[in-house]
Protein backbone atom coordinates (compact mmCIF):
# COMPACT_ATOMS: atom_id res chain seq x y z
CA UNK A 1 0.00 0.00 0.00
CA UNK A 2 1.35 3.72 -0.54
CA UNK A 3 0.38 5.96 1.89
CA UNK A 4 -3.13 6.99 0.28
CA UNK A 5 -3.92 3.59 -0.56
CA UNK A 6 -3.84 0.68 -2.49
CA UNK A 7 -0.52 1.48 -5.01
CA UNK A 8 -2.51 -0.49 -8.17
CA UNK A 9 -5.72 1.17 -7.24
CA UNK A 10 -4.00 4.74 -7.23
CA UNK A 11 -2.44 3.77 -10.67
CA UNK A 12 -5.50 2.68 -12.15
CA UNK A 13 -7.52 5.73 -11.06
CA UNK A 14 -4.71 7.64 -12.69
CA UNK A 15 -5.08 6.18 -16.05
CA UNK A 16 -8.91 7.03 -15.71
CA UNK A 17 -8.01 10.79 -14.65
CA UNK A 18 -5.86 11.24 -17.62
CA UNK A 19 -8.90 11.75 -19.72
CA UNK A 20 -10.01 14.23 -17.58
CA UNK A 21 -9.63 18.12 -18.68
CA UNK A 22 -10.20 17.90 -22.18
CA UNK A 23 -13.38 19.83 -23.23
CA UNK A 24 -13.86 17.89 -26.47
CA UNK A 25 -11.95 14.44 -25.44
CA UNK A 26 -10.57 12.42 -27.46
CA UNK A 27 -8.90 8.82 -28.17
CA UNK A 28 -5.93 8.47 -26.76
CA UNK A 29 -2.84 6.07 -27.41
CA UNK A 30 -0.88 3.88 -25.34
CA UNK A 31 2.34 6.45 -25.50
CA UNK A 32 -0.44 9.39 -24.59
CA UNK A 33 -1.55 7.62 -21.51
CA UNK A 34 1.92 7.01 -20.30
CA UNK A 35 2.99 10.79 -20.83
CA UNK A 36 -0.18 11.79 -19.08
CA UNK A 37 -0.09 9.37 -16.54
CA UNK A 38 4.04 8.81 -15.87
CA UNK A 39 3.19 5.34 -15.68
CA UNK A 40 5.47 3.21 -17.84
CA UNK A 41 3.43 1.03 -20.38
CA UNK A 42 4.35 -2.22 -19.28
CA UNK A 43 2.17 -1.28 -16.01
CA UNK A 44 -0.62 0.27 -17.89
CA UNK A 45 -1.13 -2.44 -20.11
CA UNK A 46 -1.68 -5.37 -16.90
CA UNK A 47 -4.10 -2.46 -15.12
CA UNK A 48 -5.73 -1.64 -18.85
CA UNK A 49 -7.07 -5.25 -18.26
CA UNK A 50 -9.27 -5.23 -15.53
CA UNK A 51 -10.02 -1.35 -16.64
CA UNK A 52 -11.54 -2.60 -19.58
CA UNK A 53 -12.88 -6.38 -18.09
CA UNK A 54 -15.12 -3.69 -16.10
CA UNK A 55 -15.81 -1.40 -18.97
CA UNK A 56 -14.22 1.42 -17.55
CA UNK A 57 -11.78 1.71 -20.83
CA UNK A 58 -12.33 0.85 -24.23
CA UNK A 59 -10.00 -0.42 -26.87
CA UNK A 60 -11.04 1.23 -30.14
CA UNK A 61 -10.38 -0.88 -33.40
CA UNK A 62 -6.76 1.48 -34.33
CA UNK A 63 -4.93 1.25 -30.93
CA UNK A 64 -6.36 3.66 -28.81
CA UNK A 65 -7.90 3.84 -25.50
CA UNK A 66 -11.40 5.85 -24.32
CA UNK A 67 -13.28 5.86 -21.95
CA UNK A 68 -15.62 3.37 -21.66
CA UNK A 69 -19.74 3.05 -20.43
CA UNK A 70 -19.18 2.51 -16.54
CA UNK A 71 -18.26 6.04 -15.77
CA UNK A 72 -21.22 7.04 -18.00
CA UNK A 73 -23.53 4.94 -15.89
CA UNK A 74 -21.97 5.80 -12.46
CA UNK A 75 -22.24 9.18 -13.41
CA UNK A 76 -26.24 8.94 -14.07
CA UNK A 77 -26.50 6.89 -10.67
CA UNK A 78 -24.76 10.20 -9.28
CA UNK A 79 -27.12 12.03 -10.79
CA UNK A 80 -30.57 10.83 -9.99
CA UNK A 81 -29.13 10.48 -6.25
CA UNK A 82 -27.78 13.87 -5.78
CA UNK A 83 -30.57 16.80 -4.48
CA UNK A 84 -28.44 18.95 -6.60
CA UNK A 85 -29.19 18.03 -10.07
CA UNK A 86 -33.19 17.80 -9.21
CA UNK A 87 -32.53 21.58 -7.10
CA UNK A 88 -30.03 23.38 -9.96
CA UNK A 89 -31.26 22.32 -12.84
CA UNK A 90 -34.66 24.05 -13.35
CA UNK A 91 -33.33 26.79 -12.39
CA UNK A 92 -30.22 26.57 -14.55
CA UNK A 93 -33.17 26.12 -17.26
CA UNK A 94 -34.85 29.07 -15.83
CA UNK A 95 -31.96 31.51 -15.86
CA UNK A 96 -31.25 30.68 -19.75
CA UNK A 97 -35.17 30.68 -20.72
CA UNK A 98 -34.82 34.58 -19.18
CA UNK A 99 -31.89 34.97 -22.16
CA UNK A 100 -29.05 34.75 -19.92
CA UNK A 101 -25.68 33.33 -20.98
CA UNK A 102 -25.38 29.45 -20.31
CA UNK A 103 -25.71 27.91 -16.55
CA UNK A 104 -23.36 26.33 -15.09
CA UNK A 105 -22.88 24.70 -11.23
CA UNK A 106 -19.40 24.28 -9.96
CA UNK A 107 -18.09 22.72 -6.98
CA UNK A 108 -14.64 22.46 -5.49
CA UNK A 109 -12.77 19.32 -7.26
CA UNK A 110 -9.23 20.09 -5.31
CA UNK A 111 -6.88 22.67 -4.56
CA UNK A 112 -6.20 23.67 -8.06
CA UNK A 113 -9.66 22.65 -9.65
CA UNK A 114 -13.17 23.21 -9.86
CA UNK A 115 -15.65 20.83 -11.10
CA UNK A 116 -18.72 21.59 -13.72
CA UNK A 117 -21.45 19.20 -12.19
CA UNK A 118 -24.13 20.95 -14.50
CA UNK A 119 -25.14 22.43 -17.23
CA UNK A 120 -27.78 24.27 -19.41
CA UNK A 121 -26.41 25.79 -22.74
CA UNK A 122 -28.00 28.85 -24.03
CA UNK A 123 -30.23 30.03 -26.69
CA UNK A 124 -26.88 32.07 -28.43
CA UNK A 125 -25.76 30.69 -31.38
CA UNK A 126 -22.24 30.54 -30.06
CA UNK A 127 -20.81 29.54 -26.62
CA UNK A 128 -17.85 29.40 -24.22
CA UNK A 129 -16.64 25.91 -24.46
CA UNK A 130 -17.57 24.71 -21.06
CA UNK A 131 -19.44 21.09 -20.62
CA UNK A 132 -20.95 19.25 -17.43
CA UNK A 133 -17.54 17.17 -16.06
CA UNK A 134 -15.15 19.44 -17.00
CA UNK A 135 -12.28 20.52 -15.06
CA UNK A 136 -10.97 23.93 -14.96
CA UNK A 137 -8.69 26.07 -12.82
CA UNK A 138 -9.97 27.06 -9.31
CA UNK A 139 -8.29 30.00 -9.07
CA UNK A 140 -9.12 31.38 -12.72
CA UNK A 141 -12.70 32.44 -13.43
CA UNK A 142 -15.79 33.92 -11.84
CA UNK A 143 -16.81 30.48 -10.15
CA UNK A 144 -13.82 30.21 -8.85
CA UNK A 145 -13.13 33.72 -6.87
CA UNK A 146 -16.84 32.93 -5.47
CA UNK A 147 -15.72 29.13 -4.36
CA UNK A 148 -12.41 30.51 -2.86
CA UNK A 149 -14.11 33.29 -1.30
CA UNK A 150 -16.66 31.05 0.51
CA UNK A 151 -13.92 28.34 1.07
CA UNK A 152 -10.81 29.67 1.84
CA UNK A 153 -8.92 32.69 3.37
CA UNK A 154 -7.92 33.91 0.36
CA UNK A 155 -7.66 37.59 1.00
CA UNK A 156 -7.66 39.27 -2.32
CA UNK A 157 -9.19 42.30 -3.45
CA UNK A 158 -11.67 40.14 -5.60
CA UNK A 159 -12.15 38.13 -2.98
CA UNK A 160 -12.94 40.08 -0.71
CA UNK A 161 -15.11 41.94 -3.11
CA UNK A 162 -17.15 38.84 -3.75
CA UNK A 163 -18.20 38.19 -0.42
CA UNK A 164 -19.75 41.49 0.60
CA UNK A 165 -21.43 41.56 -2.76
CA UNK A 166 -22.14 37.70 -3.07
CA UNK A 167 -20.93 38.01 -6.55
CA UNK A 168 -18.04 37.34 -8.85
CA UNK A 169 -17.75 38.96 -12.71
CA UNK A 170 -14.77 37.51 -14.35
CA UNK A 171 -13.21 38.86 -18.25
CA UNK A 172 -11.28 36.55 -19.61
CA UNK A 173 -9.09 35.28 -16.73
CA UNK A 174 -9.85 31.01 -17.80
CA UNK A 175 -10.53 32.23 -21.78
CA UNK A 176 -9.68 36.02 -23.47
CA UNK A 177 -12.83 35.64 -25.77
CA UNK A 178 -14.99 34.75 -22.73
CA UNK A 179 -17.15 35.99 -19.15
CA UNK A 180 -18.38 34.63 -16.43
CA UNK A 181 -20.97 35.77 -13.85
CA UNK A 182 -21.20 33.69 -10.36
CA UNK A 183 -23.26 34.04 -6.93
CA UNK A 184 -22.59 31.16 -4.13
CA UNK A 185 -24.74 28.96 -2.78
CA UNK A 186 -24.96 27.34 0.63
CA UNK A 187 -26.59 24.20 2.01
CA UNK A 188 -28.21 23.36 5.95
CA UNK A 189 -24.76 23.85 7.49
CA UNK A 190 -24.30 27.29 5.77
CA UNK A 191 -21.51 26.00 4.48
CA UNK A 192 -20.93 26.97 0.81
CA UNK A 193 -22.25 23.92 -1.33
CA UNK A 194 -20.83 25.57 -4.58
CA UNK A 195 -20.98 28.50 -7.28
CA UNK A 196 -24.13 29.04 -9.54
CA UNK A 197 -22.81 30.74 -12.61
CA UNK A 198 -23.40 32.67 -16.21
CA UNK A 199 -20.75 32.58 -19.19
CA UNK A 200 -19.99 32.99 -22.82
CA UNK A 201 -18.32 35.29 -24.98
CA UNK A 202 -17.27 38.77 -23.60
CA UNK A 203 -18.51 40.50 -26.20
CA UNK A 204 -21.93 39.68 -24.90
CA UNK A 205 -21.31 40.82 -21.46
CA UNK A 206 -21.93 44.46 -22.10
CA UNK A 207 -22.75 46.88 -18.60
CA UNK A 208 -26.44 46.45 -18.94
CA UNK A 209 -25.94 42.71 -18.98
CA UNK A 210 -23.82 42.46 -16.67
CA UNK A 211 -25.96 44.10 -14.08
CA UNK A 212 -28.92 42.06 -15.36
CA UNK A 213 -27.80 38.72 -15.27
CA UNK A 214 -25.43 39.57 -11.59
CA UNK A 215 -29.34 40.37 -10.33
CA UNK A 216 -30.85 36.98 -11.91
CA UNK A 217 -28.07 34.95 -11.12
CA UNK A 218 -27.47 35.88 -7.13
CA UNK A 219 -31.52 35.54 -6.89
CA UNK A 220 -31.41 32.09 -8.55
CA UNK A 221 -28.27 31.04 -5.98
CA UNK A 222 -30.32 32.56 -3.14
CA UNK A 223 -33.70 30.35 -4.14
CA UNK A 224 -31.34 27.03 -4.54
CA UNK A 225 -29.38 27.77 -1.36
CA UNK A 226 -33.27 27.93 0.39
CA UNK A 227 -34.33 24.82 -1.69
CA UNK A 228 -30.96 23.04 0.24
CA UNK A 229 -31.85 24.20 3.79
CA UNK A 230 -28.83 26.97 3.63
CA UNK A 231 -29.76 30.64 5.21
CA UNK A 232 -27.88 34.32 4.13
CA UNK A 233 -29.77 37.05 4.91
CA UNK A 234 -27.29 39.65 3.67
CA UNK A 235 -27.31 37.45 0.54
CA UNK A 236 -31.25 37.33 0.74
CA UNK A 237 -30.66 41.22 1.22
CA UNK A 238 -29.37 41.85 -1.53
CA UNK A 239 -30.71 39.69 -3.93
CA UNK A 240 -34.20 41.27 -3.44
CA UNK A 241 -32.84 44.93 -3.46
CA UNK A 242 -30.84 43.53 -6.83
CA UNK A 243 -33.38 41.34 -8.57
CA UNK A 244 -35.42 42.52 -11.10
CA UNK A 245 -39.67 41.62 -11.87
CA UNK A 246 -40.10 38.95 -14.42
Amino acid sequence: MTSQGVAAVDRALTILRAFEGDNDPEPLTLAALARRTGLYKSTMLRLMVSLQAFGYIVQLPDGRYHLGPTPFRLGSLYQRGNRLYDHVMPVLRELVARGTESGSFHIRHDEKLRLCVLRVDSQHATLDRVCAGALLPLHRGASGTTILAFDSDESGEKYQAARQTFSAVSYGERDPDCAGISSPVFGADNRLVGALSVSGPKSRFTDENVRRMSALVLDAAMRVTRVLGGRNDAMAARAERLVQPA
